[in-house]
């Protein structure tokens, strides 16, 4: 979940607008994506329970 905007991340989804295939785990996501609500870098996402 982005700590900035609060947009969960679904690996199952992915962002298949910013080049990320659905089924993308989390770890595989590079460090240069960037949340496509608010552009919050990776490390500022947390993991959550869903």
């Amino acid at each position: 979940m982005c700590l900035v905007c609060g947009w969960i991340y679904d690996e199952s989804a992915g962002d298949p607008l910013h080049g990320l295939a659905p089924g993308t785990p989390w770890g595989a996501v590079p460090l240069n994506w960037v949340c496509p609500e608010c552009g919050a870098r990776k490390e500022d996402f947390e993991m959550v329970q869903i």
